[in-house]
């Protein structure tokens, strides 16, 4: 796995601390190498896949999903840097240095400490005053927060991105049966039609035509085959599967996801949204940032203490002593209305995303309705009915009692309203994925760690 240049000055803080980033695997357990094996173990096992299966694998083992969980582990490690005292300063001087021939020495000793140097010892230590330190870790805390809630918002998109990659591998694969078996239907009229021939009843012109009819549906149903098998790779992709085949099949319904909608008296705006919860620690932690440049302009001293080791006819000494910077020229005014004015952008952008809510949820409604009314129209009148009238054509063609161009209309239209049909049924289970992402209402969201 490559890591950014930053990744990689974090991952170093977390070998310093002594911690582990998730992304990273501890000694004993599985690294990101291996990430896609369970996948690969769950496809071959049964060969089919269940969409609330597919969304769990997805937030365990999807690639993006995994790297947004490295920004918890950097804010993390930025909380810890946040709690850190700063470290004190030891200096070691030594002044009188002889510099002739010979070193002066005292008591007819010539070492280093008998020597007739002035060595001075002293530490300093810095001190944060003005609650800069307080400030600092607020806003790591807040830091900390919104990634959490970026990642938790990564898992609801990846959720409702799971649903409908699952939904159009569902749709291809109820396309290509729909255009097998009319092309079936088709052959069967074919072979009818060659009796009829041999009968007299029609031309060799017809009995082409209904082949030819036929052979295209064949061709529209490898076609919708293959994306079929496409549509099941890009699920894959998002499991986080390494060699991705596509050789599985879709274990749900496809009507069993349309019902599957958000209570009707949830509310019309999920104030606990992970976006919006990371809008507000964004604007939380603005506030921390432009408490502590204010702060800033208050001036940190530095403590020291040093003893200072005389020649040997002079005693030894201890000096204490502070130092602060002097705010004559710079009073951080630039840094202020800095933090200032991403406060403020991070208010406007949580008010703004509370509106974008709102308005996400009504067209999410307003969609779902929609979707939901056509595919029961679809499903409840237009199928039956053409259904109806192609076996009624059907049957009058062999009669003699329908034309040809009376028969190839119903069964395009049959086939087309079939098509039409799985479509709607895959746009209303579409939508209510959308809705319930809309409303962040997802039980395997809300049960995942």
């Amino acid at each position: 796995m490559r890591f950014t240049a930053n990744q990689y000055i974090w991952l170093a803080v977390f070998v310093i601390f002594g911690a582990q980033p998730s992304g990273v695997a501890a000694p004993g357990e599985t690294s990101l190498e291996g990430v896609s094996a369970p996948v690969a173990t769950v496809l071959s096992a049964t060969n089919t896949l269940s969409l609330a299966t597919a969304q769990q694998l997805a937030f365990e083992r999807n690639w993006d999903l995994l790297a947004a969980k490295m920004d918890v582990d950097m804010a993390t490690a930025q909380k810890i840097v946040a709690r850190q005292f700063p470290n004190p300063t030891l200096a070691l001087s030594s002044a009188k240095i002889n510099v002739d021939d010979h070193p002066i020495s005292t008591g007819g000793r010539n070492d280093y400490w008998s020597r007739n140097y002035d060595t001075i010892f002293a530490i300093n230590q810095l001190f944060e005053i003005g609650g800069k330190r307080a400030s600092r870790k607020a806003s790591a805390e807040s830091g900390i927060k919104a990634a959490e809630a970026r990642l938790a918002d990564a898992r609801r998109v990846l959720n409702v991105g799971m649903a409908k990659t699952y939904l159009a591998a569902l749709l291809a694969g109820n396309q290509a049966r729909i255009l097998r078996e009319s092309a079936d239907s088709l052959r069967q009229e074919a072979r009818i039609a060659q009796i009829r021939l041999r009968a007299g009843d029609i031309s060799t012109a017809d009995k082409d035509q209904i082949e030819l009819g036929a052979e295209r549906l064949e061709l529209d149903a490898k076609a919708a085959e293959a994306n079929a098998v496409s549509a099941r790779i890009a699920v894959e992709v998002l499991l986080g599967a390494k060699s991705a085949q596509g050789q599985w099949t879709p274990a749900d319904a496809l009507e069993a996801l349309v019902n599957d909608v958000p209570p009707a008296n949830l509310s019309p705006l999920a104030g606990n949204r992970p976006d919006l919860l990371a809008a507000e620690a964004d604007r939380a932690k603005a506030d921390a940032e432009l408490r502590l440049q204010k702060a800033q302009r208050m001036p940190d001293p530095t403590v020291f203490f040093q003893y200072e080791h005389e020649p040997a006819d002079q005693p030894n000494t201890i000096g204490l002593g502070v130092s602060f910077p002097l705010p004559l020229w710079n009073r951080n005014k630039g840094a202020i209305n800095a933090a200032q004015t991403a406060r403020d952008q991070a208010a406007l952008q949580a008010e703004k995303l509370k509106a974008q809510i709102a308005a996400e949820v009504t067209i999410a409604r307003l969609n779902h309705d929609e979707a939901s009314a056509r595919w029961k129209r679809y499903r409840d009148e237009l199928q039956p009915k053409s259904a109806e009238i192609r076996k009624t054509v059907s049957f009058a063609y062999q009669k003699g009692g329908a034309s040809l161009l009376d028969l190839l209309s119903a069964l395009r239209n049959d086939n087309e309203i079939r098509l039409a049909t799985a479509q709607a049924a895959t746009d209303a289970a579409a939508a209510a994925a959308a809705l319930k992402a809309a409303l962040n209402y997802t039980d395997i969201l809300q049960k995942s760690p």
